[in-house]
């Protein structure tokens, strides 16, 4: 015979996390285990200019998330060894080259929740600027991957506030 429950079994939903699926998806910034954020801190030197730039396309991409969202030269997926991974890609004074890299957070709602994520978001992790026709060398694309493993290693995420 099964029991019968009890006032004091039932779950209160109202405690239980849910995964909000709805848009606008949600805009984290990586934080390092010294608790230093490297896109923040690449964000406060930038041009006052590019730096809201990034925040309006971050937000068209958050209201509008891939694939939905084409880009329009600006956002753009990376391939080879930065498989994964997304960019801004802004021009500033001079011509010198500012760029942003995120990774999307968009798994099950199972995993989302073990992430400590309770929507959809794009994880910023950090930028760098160049010189307009130069190129980043292996090493500037490693340091990136490092701190991507590192945001990703972590569950429940840390996540600057």
């Amino acid at each position: 015979m099964a029991r019968r429950r009890s006032q004091n079994d039932k779950t209160d939903a109202s405690r239980v996390p849910r995964v909000d699926r709805r848009q606008p998806w949600a805009i984290i910034y990586y934080e390092t285990r010294d608790g230093s954020a490297p896109a923040l801190e690449f964000l406060d030197e930038c041009p006052g200019k590019i730096d809201a730039e990034f925040l309006s396309v971050l937000d068209a991409v958050a209201g509008a998330p891939p694939p939905q969202f084409s880009g329009g030269g600006k956002w753009e997926a990376m391939h080879g060894n930065m498989g994964g991974w997304h960019e801004i890609r802004l021009t500033g004074p001079s011509r010198e080259q500012f760029r942003l890299f995120c990774v999307l957070e968009n798994a099950s709602d199972e995993e989302l929740l073990r992430r400590g994520l309770t929507k959809p978001a794009i994880a910023v992790v950090t930028g760098m600027r160049k010189p307009w026709r130069t190129k980043f060398s292996e090493n500037d694309y490693s340091r990136v991957r490092r701190l991507g493993d590192d945001h990703k290693a972590n569950h429940p995420r840390r996540i600057a506030r």
